[in-house]
Formats: C-alpha cells, sequence, structure tokens
C-alpha cells in the first residue's frame, strides 16, 4: 500500500479560458470543473485509478468538500477534524494548456493538531510500502516538518519501515534535505526550478531551471549532486522535455512525443504516481521514469485536475536515454 499525506489539501477550480489570459477584461469561462486535490491527494486519485490501494492521510472536516469528492471518487482517505474550512485553489488554463494557479493558503494548524496529524499518519502508514509527504505546509507548520515526519516514521517502524518519497517545493522542500541521514527521502520529485535550488544547495554550480529544462544531461547532473547529499533517487519533471531520473547507480531521461496540452495541474504529481505504480510492480528503474513520463504526458492532456488511470497512458511511445551524472 502507499500512504499519502497532505498536510494542505484544497478543492481544486480549473476554469478552462477560451484564448488567451487578459488581464483585467472579463472573459466568459469555457468549461470549469473541480476535484478534491493537494499534491498527495492527486497522487492517491492516480494510484486508485490505477487498481493499486492507496491510503490519503490529511486534515479536514467530516463534511468538507474535498473529503466528500474523495468518498465521491472513491478515493480511501483518513481525516484529522479541524475546524476550519479547507482552501480553494483556482487554475486558469488557456488553449495549449497555459496555466495559470492562484492557491489560498490554507486554515493554520496549531501545535497540537500538527502533532495529532503527525500521529495519524504514523498510525495510518504501519506495513506501507511507501508514504509520499506532498505539497505545501499550512501557515504555523514549521519548514523542517517534512523531515520530522520522515524521522518519526522511521523511528515508529515495528517492522521495515516505508520508503519516504517528498514532492514540496520552497523552504519544505529544502528543510527536507538538511536533518541527516534518518529524515532524508528515498526519492525526490522536484520540477527544474526546484532542482536548480536543490542542487545549488548541495554544491552544484548555479543554474536557472529553464537552463535545467533545456538541457537534461545539466539537469542529470544538478540531481546528482543532489543524489550525493544522501538522497535515495531523484525523479525530476522537465515539462515537455520529459522526466531525467537519478539514483546511486545510473541516470536517464525519459522522453514522449508531444501531447495536445489541455491543462498541466497535477501532471507532476501523476507523473509521480506512475514512478511509484512501476515501482510496486518491481520495474527496473528506468522502466519506473518510462511510467512516470507516460502518466504525466497522459495527464497533461486531461482537462482540469485530472488524473489517468494507467491504461489511457502510452509508456510504449516513450524514449530512454541513458545519461552520465557528471
Amino acid at each position: 500500500m502507499i500512504v499519502t499525506f497532505t498536510a494542505n489539501p484544497s478543492l481544486d477550480r480549473t476554469v478552462a479560458l477560451p484564448g488567451p489570459l487578459e488581464r483585467g477584461e472579463v472573459q466568459r469561462a469555457v468549461s470549469v470543473r473541480q476535484e478534491s486535490g493537494g499534491k498527495g491527494v492527486n497522487v492517491s486519485r492516480a494510484l486508485v485509478a490505477s487498481g493499486l490501494e492507496s491510503l490519503a492521510v490529511l486534515p479536514g472536516a467530516d463534511s468538507d468538500p474535498v473529503l466528500a469528492g474523495l468518498r465521491e471518487s472513491a478515493v480511501p482517505f483518513v481525516s484529522l477534524p479541524i475546524d476550519e474550512p479547507l482552501r480553494t485553489n483556482v487554475a486558469l488554463t488557456e488553449p495549449g494548456g497555459v496555466t495559470t494557479k492562484i492557491n489560498e493558503p490554507g486554515p493554520a494548524l496549531d501545535g497540537n493538531q500538527q502533532e495529532a496529524l503527525l500521529k495519524l499518519l504514523v498510525e495510518s502508514s504501519r506495513g506501507a510500502g511507501w508514504v509520499v509527504l506532498a505539497g505545501s505546509l499550512p501557515p504555523g507548520f514549521p519548514a523542517d516538518f517534512y523531515a520530522t515526519v520522515a524521522q518519526r516514521l522511521r523511528s515508529s517502524a515495528d517492522g521495515a519501515a516505508p520508503r519516504i518519497a517528498v514532492d514540496s517545493s520552497g523552504p519544505p522542500l529544502a528543510a527536507a534535505l538538511t536533518d541527516g541521514a534518518e529524515g532524508m527521502p528515498d526519492l525526490l520529485k522536484p520540477n527544474a526550478e526546484e532542482l536548480a535550488e536543490l542542487a545549488a544547495a548541495a554544491g552544484f554550480p548555479p543554474a536557472s531551471g529553464d537552463e535545467l529544462e533545456a538541457d537534461p544531461t545539466a539537469a542529470a547532473a544538478a540531481a546528482a549532486a543532489v543524489v550525493r547529499s544522501g538522497v535515495g533517487a531523484v525523479l525530476a519533471t522537465l515539462g515537455s522535455k520529459g522526466a531525467v531520473l537519478v539514483t546511486a547507480d545510473g541516470a536517464w531521461l525519459a522522453t514522449h512525443p508531444p501531447v495536445a496540452a489541455v491543462s498541466t495541474v497535477g501532471a507532476g504529481d501523476s507523473a509521480l504516481a506512475g514512478y511509484l505504480l512501476a515501482h510496486g510492480r518491481g520495474a527496473a528503474p528506468a522502466d519506473c521514469l518510462r511510467q512516470a513520463v507516460a502518466h504525466g504526458a497522459a495527464a497533461a492532456s486531461l482537462p482540469g485536475s485530472t488524473v489517468p488511470a494507467v491504461n489511457q497512458t502510452t509508456p510504449d511511445a516513450v524514449t530512454i536515454t541513458a545519461l552520465r551524472k557528471d
């Protein structure tokens, strides 16, 4: 089983525009969709859609629309009851897939609620193969919360501890790599911009996200610097350029033929789900990467934050190229 943890879930509303976004003007939407979201929630939705067992752990009142949406989608979850409503995020999509996102901060959780949420996650993760720590943290959370969670999961494991994947950004992502081996993730899933920040902190020559996205070899070298800092593996998504996977044993690039992009919301989350899906089936690292890119491409071709099932993906269309790590 794969457990996902979303401390700051959301109701994701996607508004499709008939043309480019025009600031200061009135535009009429072509369509509006909404789904229960947040990075970890999206990973669980994608895994369940493909028939894999997953459990989403999150805060939220029983009547909250986010939890109601999970029930409607038959996604198993456990939640910590809170009084405040969960946030709503809005994505504006233009023809061709250009997406503008407006994310609310989410409800603040006090120290007691943070500890209760952490305990709920530890209890729910017993026997899990993977725990995915994903998304932003709500107001009031310490930046190193994910590192603390990783340490608690490992110290509380009755037998083998679950593998831990982290997909976040900004201070929570940076802090996930600063607390020593016990807090280090087994897998990181940054985009190109996040990879540039992590690699610079690991001593890699400064580079922008655009530069890494345009040069997969440089992206692999940057990811290798992060792996040398103690991370098990880095799965870095590079937008339409595909993704690179770097482990201690190798580096690979995966590319997919161009798709007609509809919405990029949740494409990275779907890529992580594809990787975990293949890993759970015993696939080799390069084939885990293959399924990750197939999932991400399929997600980008779907409206809103719709996640693909595995039978909607085309892994055979993905090209894998071995890369040097340095």
